[in-house]
């Protein structure tokens, strides 16, 4: 799987790293405890559409954003019809990354953490399969067509 997708298999392991980053650094140092990300909030909820923006609210949904190239990349390195393995693998990579934050100053691990990044590798896995699905489709006419050609050789011409 790495050996035949190399570059494939370099962006999931940056953005697996990138994830790493994200969730695994003490709290004081977090970059999602960035004075940034509460003042662009605040910005937010000054537009009437957004006012139902909460800071709890804006955390579920980066947590769902944060796993949505997660499915994406897995599918795309497993295969579509691994698909399952892409959501055991996002499943076993949230509850380890709230496991180590047991033991990490400042960072606090919730059960609805895992639930939103497992959201996020279904929408990832879901949204590839639905990209992918158009040559997925020629590839199993071609693998029928393939199969009915070594079943009846003399019809193969």
């Amino acid at each position: 799987m790495l050996h035949r997708h190399p570059f494939l298999s370099l962006v999931t392991l940056a953005y697996l790293a990138f994830v790493g980053w994200v969730t695994l650094t003490p709290g004081d140092a977090a970059p999602t405890s960035s004075e940034l990300v509460l003042r662009v909030l605040a910005r937010l909820q000054r537009y009437e559409q957004l006012d139902w923006l909460t800071y709890d609210r804006a955390e579920r949904l980066a947590n769902v954003g944060l796993f949505v190239p997660v499915g994406l990349f897995l599918v795309l390195l497993f295969g579509s019809r691994l698909w399952w393995l892409a959501l055991a693998v996002g499943i076993a990579l949230t509850s380890a990354i709230e496991t180590a934050q047991r033991e990490i100053p400042g960072r606090v691990p919730d059960g609805t953490d895992v639930v939103n990044n497992t959201l996020g590798t279904v929408v990832g896995i879901v949204l590839c399969l639905v990209l992918t699905f158009p040559s997925t489709l020629r590839r199993w006419v071609a693998e029928d067509e393939s199969r009915e050609r070594r079943r009846h050789p003399a019809n193969a011409r």
